[in-house]
């Protein structure tokens, strides 16, 4: 059974999907509210989310980037915007497809069948799951807060808008200079060594193990790299 979160306003069109898809052994939970859809995906397992962009209360971009910040689970969007920066912007922010309205249910099956195949691979290639994996660190941009495990972590303004832009950058290697340039608590007269000893912070906080780092990894001669 493949299970399936859509967060879509219009019940008509959820109603026919959700019908449709059960032909292939697809349940889909269908959630109008995206702040509900969000707290649903937090507290039951998917291995996919279909998700509309115009949402009453919160744009699916935005709900888009808070899936992904969360959880390495396939997205799709199913949207009637079809304007090029939408799509462009969607895929930027962790989306694995778009699917522009209106469509033949029929692709959308066959859309589904194929993220999910190519999760499959990756997992099996050991680099992946097709479950939503809770990540152990966190960004809340409306609070400014970054939680670790579950509990907001105590940072210093260089502190936090450091590892959040290593955040936004995940799997990317970021230089000191990049850090120094584009974090507004640091000041551009800041040195390389000013970074290294604030990163340093940062790992205690997050408990690395500074020989074997599993979040933020030192890039020899160039700066770091976060993943997670």
């Amino acid at each position: 059974m493949i299970r399936i979160l859509m967060i879509e306003d219009d019940a008509e069109l959820a109603e026919i999907l959700t019908e449709y898809l059960e032909q292939f052994d697809m349940k889909v939970t269908n959630i109008e509210d995206p702040f509900l859809g969000l707290s649903t995906l937090n507290t039951q397992e998917f291995d996919l989310v279909i998700l509309d962009l115009t949402l009453p209360g919160l744009d699916g971009l935005e709900v888009c980037s808070d899936i992904r910040k969360r959880y390495d689970i396939p997205i799709i969007i199913s949207s009637a915007r079809h304007d090029i920066t939408d799509k462009v912007e969607a895929l930027e922010r962790g989306a694995d497809d778009y699917m522009p309205k209106p469509y033949d249910p029929r692709e959308l099956e066959a859309r589904i069948r194929s993220l999910l195949r190519r999760e499959k691979h990756e997992f099996d290639a050991g680099k992946g799951s097709t479950k939503a994996v809770k990540k152990d660190i966190k960004i809340d941009d409306d609070k400014s807060i970054i939680s670790f495990k579950g509990k907001e972590l105590t940072l210093t303004n260089a502190e936090f808008g450091i590892l959040k832009y290593l955040l936004k950058k995940e799997g990317g290697v970021v230089s000191r200079e990049e850090l120094i340039y584009n974090v507004e608590a640091i000041s551009e007269e800041s040195t390389n060594k000013s970074i290294d000893v604030i990163i340093g912070r940062i790992r205690q906080k997050l408990d690395e193990v500074p020989k074997d780092p599993k979040y933020i990894h030192s890039v020899r001669g160039i700066g770091y790299k976060f993943t997670q």
